[in-house]
């Protein structure tokens, strides 16, 4: 692979080992925490070697402390092969002087954690890497900071935007996958198929040691990718896979692969968002369901940029996707969390940046044209108005999201209008 491209979550690894004993940084296969995370440790331990898996298990089981040693911070790559680590780890942070002395990766929620004895509560800090955004693999101007919107200063913003529908359509495809980055054309887009593949015959059942069927898998995965974007309950997935294939899929199987799916970090669900309303309307409190990656669901439905071009409903599914990605690495630098709004009467709002100090800013996500940006500014106007700022903060900003608008601006009534490849956090 080429030179390494700098990541937003290098600055908060940087910061938690200045007050952290120990930092685990989790995230799905291939998203780059290796790559990462050896920019900043000193020694590293690869308990996935090779040449060294068999004795690192066996000495993980007998004296776990001996792999501790090293100059620190020190990297314990795929440390979830060997739980035992964990509460050696934990004694030694608290046996040692100072901060910074673990980095741990993992990709997989370890299954055995009943060899656990300690959460690791003070000691631990738990930080979540996904695929790239468009501003890490340089799609991305970064004219435009999610963090500056939070502190206007009265400067507007502008910035033009060259990315065309064709090139929406291809990140879409490709991802974040850090190795994509490098490639092009098709050489790029086999990177998500090589993906799906490791997730299907192997990771689903890696991660518990329960043996799951390929064949399923795939079909769980084609169904959550024609529902990204949706609050579609297991009981609509089930019945979508029996509908539409031969192979019959029970409920408890559904939840069973979903369950695993999440444990790898394949799926990430976004959680509803409950304001402080004017009126008493009902909101609606299920997760919408995403995969930590656009490019995921293209695969799983063996789609490719051209299919999305002919179907721009699809695209525009899609590119939300994109952008939910985008906006959760950028919100997380600046300590927030992305969640989705909707009624029951179907007012919605597709993502809310909330920071931890209780400012938030509402954003739509519109593929592109002046209709669809119009119609996104009209619906984040009605939900501001529905919020009861006497007993929460007033929202930041109002911003659609687009794809294709050639610039980045505010408009007269205030709603900014960016496009996804002039933001950064």
């Amino acid at each position: 692979m080429a030179s390494y491209k700098p990541r937003v979550i290098d600055l908060t690894i940087a910061n938690r080992l200045r007050n952290k004993g120990a930092i685990l940084v989790e995230g799905a296969k291939w998203c780059g925490k290796t790559t990462t995370c050896e920019q900043h440790a000193s020694s590293i331990l690869y308990m996935s070697d090779p040449d060294r898996v068999k004795q690192n298990l066996q000495l993980a089981d007998i004296s776990p402390r001996s792999l501790l040693q090293g100059e620190t911070p020190r990297l314990i790559d795929e440390w979830q092969m060997a739980p035992k680590l964990w509460d050696a780890m934990r004694f030694e942070v608290d046996h040692r002087d100072g901060f910074g002395h673990f980095l741990l990766t993992g990709s997989a929620v370890p299954a055995e954690m009943e060899q656990v004895h300690h959460t690791g509560t003070g000691r631990f800090a738990w930080i979540k890497m996904r695929p790239m955004s468009l501003y890490e693999s340089g799609e991305s101007s970064g004219a435009v900071s999610l963090g500056a919107l939070f502190s206007p200063d009265d400067k507007p913003i502008f910035a033009e935007n060259k990315s065309t529908l064709e090139d929406i359509a291809f990140l879409i495809c490709r991802g974040g996958w850090p190795q994509a980055t490098f490639l092009d054309g098709d050489d790029a887009l086999v990177q998500a198929f090589d993906y799906l593949d490791a997730v299907v015959k192997s990771d689903i059942s890696r991660v518990d040691g329960v043996s799951r069927n390929e064949t399923r898998a795939r079909l769980l995965m084609r169904s959550l990718a024609r529902h990204q974007g949706t609050q579609a309950p297991n009981t609509t997935i089930c019945e979508d896979i029996n509908v539409s294939d031969d192979m019959e899929l029970s409920k408890d199987t559904v939840v069973s692969y979903t369950n695993a799916l999440k444990k790898i970090f394949v799926i990430e669900d976004c959680p509803a968002w409950s304001p402080n309303l004017r009126s008493k309307t009902a909101i609606r409190t299920s997760d919408t369901r995403y995969f930590v990656d656009p490019s995921i669901a293209t695969a799983a439905l063996g789609i490719g940029p051209g299919d999305l071009l002919n179907d721009l409903e699809t695209c525009g599914l899609f590119f939300e996707t994109l952008c939910i990605r985008d906006l959760r690495v950028y919100a997380e630098a600046l300590d927030g969390s992305v969640y989705h709004f909707r009624t029951k009467e179907g007012l919605e709002c597709d993502a809310v940046i909330h920071l931890r100090n209780g400012s938030y800013g509402l954003v739509e996500v519109k593929l592109g044209g002046d209709r669809l940006i119009e119609e996104g500014a009209h619906t984040l106007k009605i939900v501001a108005g529905k919020i009861d700022t006497t007993k929460m903060k007033e929202p930041s900003f109002l911003m659609v999201l687009t794809g294709t608008s050639p610039y980045a601006y505010q408009r007269e009534d205030g709603v900014y209008v960016v496009p996804i490849t002039a933001l950064k956090n």
